[in-house]
């Protein structure tokens, strides 16, 4: 078996017999099985498969961007989390000194995150709508790591007024843009352009990347607050 790479803080990549990379994360609770895991042991100790077919960060990082900001001990906001799957891996990269606030409008998705979060001590579930941010500023302190993956027309300007709300000076602010939601019949590249402009009138913007073939139409934008 090849040996891992150390890819980003508690991030790690192997080739595996085809010569692909696969993205690994230490497991946070060894022994435990979550969304149908095959964890696999590295010179004794658990780590789990970060599918980039399901996961956006993931297949950021396996495009090749140059940075996530998201490290051990942080705190972070993540918009749009789901059934929790990514929600699940940044919980083993910020370890059980980091937090994660964990967002989403839809109740039933947040019934599992909720099961998700009696596992993982370093998450909670909260039920809200990330247009509105002062409706849930009473729960969530500032941030190290503002994550987004809503699939509304106004991403950008969901993200900014987080990033304004919650994320601390020099903290990092993760954006997935699913291109379809914003304009189904515009050319995504153009759509991804226009974000940027958007972007960059607030936040420093340090990366971008297109997500195809992992995630058709959609891309991340990787900012910093300045």
């Amino acid at each position: 078996m090849t040996p891992l790479d150390n890819k980003f803080p508690n991030i790690f990549e192997r080739k595996d017999s085809r010569k692909r990379t696969r993205l690994y994360t230490p497991s946070l609770t060894p022994g435990e099985k979550l969304f149908d895991d095959q964890p696999e042991k590295f010179q004794g100790k658990e780590y789990r498969f970060f599918d980039a077919t399901r996961s956006k960060l993931a297949a950021a990082i396996l495009k090749g961007i140059s940075q996530i900001g998201i490290k051990e001990g942080d705190t972070i906001l993540y918009l749009g989390a789901s059934h929790g799957y990514t929600p699940s891996f940044v919980s083993d990269i910020i370890g059980e000194k980091g937090f994660i606030f964990a967002l989403d409008f839809a109740p039933r998705v947040v019934r599992d995150l909720v099961f998700l979060c009696e596992k993982r001590k370093n998450i909670t579930p909260i039920l809200g709508d990330a247009n509105q941010p002062d409706t849930y500023k009473s729960r969530v302190t500032q941030v190290d790591i503002v994550y987004q993956d809503v699939a509304q027309k106004n991403q950008a300007e969901i993200f900014l007024k987080n990033c304004n709300s919650f994320l601390k000076k020099g903290g990092f602010g993760l954006l997935a843009v699913k291109s379809k939601s914003i304009d189904i019949a515009k050319n995504p590249r153009q759509i991804y352009m226009e974000i940027r402009q958007k972007l960059e009138k607030e936040i420093t913007v340090v990366d971008f990347k297109v997500l195809d073939p992992f995630e058709k139409d959609h891309c991340m934008f990787v900012c910093k607050k300045k």
